[in-house]
């Protein structure tokens, strides 16, 4: 099957029912989706399909209708996307386990509400979990990346 994923097409030999999770993994090595709780309740391998963030250790491969952006091709070092600037600026991270999964719901969630109040935000990122905590300064963070978007 042809799955493209952060904008490289990769041919992968995998059963369809395969989660997309172990593809990206174990078979493409891109390693910033994490494993969490692998029943779509944390939201640690939260990616984008076709910039829509879905929990990929329950999406199957066979299922992936549209291209796969991942954490790693959210932005580059060089040009790192606004969530991305955000998180830094608000220090966020602690352990930094679920922050790929964070940062790409928010990425998404701030495409189709650019401009959200807090109680929005809280709904949105609810379905990520963070064991460190960080809810304040995610939230900050969110409202922060959605003021530099505002501005691009």
């Amino acid at each position: 099957m042809k799955l493209t994923v952060d904008g490289t097409t990769h041919e992968v030999d995998v059963e369809e029912d395969m989660p997309l999770l172990w593809v990206l993994r174990d078979e493409l090595g891109i390693t910033g989706p994490k494993y969490g709780c692998g029943i779509a309740q944390c939201g640690a391998c939260t990616v984008h399909v076709d910039g829509v963030a879905v929990r990929s250790c329950q999406l199957a491969a066979g299922d992936v209708d549209g291209a796969v952006t991942t954490i790693n091709g959210l932005g580059t070092p060089a040009v790192r996307h606004a969530v991305q600037d955000a998180w830094i600026e608000m220090q966020v991270a602690q352990c930094g386990y679920c922050q790929s999964g964070q940062i790409m719901q928010a990425a998404a969630f701030l495409d189709v509400n650019p401009s959200p109040t807090d109680a929005e935000i809280d709904a949105a990122m609810s379905g990520n979990l963070c064991r460190c905590g960080t809810y304040p300064r995610i939230r900050e963070a969110v409202k922060s990346a959605a003021l530099k978007l505002k501005a691009t």
